[in-house]
């Protein structure tokens, strides 16, 4: 049964967001509460320290945070790999987690495992104290890179990121490009991520893609190989943000209105499992930064991981689920439809 438009079930002169759920979105759509379906991915945050204190980071991340993974849990972590072949492919997160001093190991011992690992870098941290020889670490283990960049504007960029980001983002990715990074034929990937600057949703990912495209070969010769558009999440700054201009209930409206229930199919806890820089097991990136854990009677943290339990466990959702169910849909890994 073709499912309705949220539209058409509630008036969105009514519609407040403490009226309406995530579940009763779902339900309302005819669609079943959401359960994974396999465990594909491990994200893996290894800690909050960041060079960078991004408006929108829902992690807030940032110089003065001390949380970092311990290279006890990475060993954990990595035993955990060892007996889940399954899991193909680590996408490691932070903070910058360059900036973990394990960050070098973590990478090699995934890769000797045959894993496929994605750092999300900032693409500034190269430029740190002891980090001119990352670009190449990453190449030499050919690590896909997903970088963000808000937009190919400097002015848009350095509001969001701080003040010089947009340069040192572009002498990055020329580095990479010299690399091989975002070249046809070389297998290093180098992805590209858009977030809006204020309380809207992405435009259509293909479109600006091609834009992204177009500016930064034109402008300062940059190749890379896919752009991904992320909805921002009313969590931690961003939600701050939100919450001080009085635009907190006018975003939250602009997501439910816009509730596609084609992106529930693929949002990515479905496939994904969130790992905490102390270990402990959450259904997306998101829930871990809201402390909601998984299920109750579900192992809770690497040190009871079992996939069997894991793989088709029920999805703890809130409102915040609507960021990924909005417009084309969201995720890590850009747009859903």
């Amino acid at each position: 049964m073709k499912s309705k438009p949220l539209v058409s079930l509630i008036s969105p002169t009514a519609l407040t967001t403490t009226a309406y759920s995530f579940p009763q979105t779902l339900a309302d759509h005819g669609l079943p509460p959401l359960v994974a379906s396999e465990i594909r991915t491990l994200q893996v945050n290894i800690g909050k320290l960041c060079n960078q204190t991004c408006s929108h980071c829902h992690v807030d991340a940032g110089p003065t945070r001390t949380e970092n993974m311990t290279l006890e849990t990475i060993e954990v972590l990595l035993n955990l790999l060892r007996e889940n072949p399954g899991i193909a492919t680590i996408d490691i997160t932070g903070g910058a987690p360059e900036m973990n001093p394990h960050f070098k190991y973590l990478v090699t011992e995934c890769r000797a495992l045959g894993r496929k690992v994605i750092d999300r870098c900032n693409l500034t941290v190269f430029f740190g104290k002891d980090k001119a020889d990352l670009p190449h670490f990453l190449a030499d283990h050919q690590i896909e890179i997903v970088a963000s960049l808000p937009c190919y504007s400097e002015a848009n960029v350095d509001q969001q990121r701080g003040k010089g980001v947009f340069g040192r983002s572009i002498a990055a990715l020329q580095q990479l490009n010299q690399l091989g990074y975002g070249k046809q034929g070389t297998g290093l990937l180098l992805n590209l991520v858009y977030n809006p600057v204020g309380p809207k949703l992405p435009p259509e990912q293909g479109e600006l893609e091609v834009d992204y495209k177009f500016e930064l070969r034109s402008r300062f010769g940059i190749e890379f190989n896919h752009l991904l558009t992320i909805t921002n999440m009313p969590i931690s700054r961003f939600l701050e943000d939100l919450r001080t201009s009085g635009r907190y209930d006018e975003y939250m409206n602009l997501l439910i209105n816009n509730f596609n229930p084609v992106a529930i199919e693929t949002v990515m806890c479905r496939t994904l499992l969130s790992v905490g820089w102390d270990g402990k097991l959450y259904d997306c990136d998101f829930n871990q930064m809201l402390n909601i854990p998984l299920a109750e009677g579900l192992p809770k943290t690497i040190y009871d991981f079992d996939l069997h339990r894991l793989a088709h466990r029920p999805i703890v959702t809130a409102q915040h689920c609507f960021g990924c169910t909005a417009g084309a849909g969201s995720s890590c890994g850009g747009a859903l439809t």
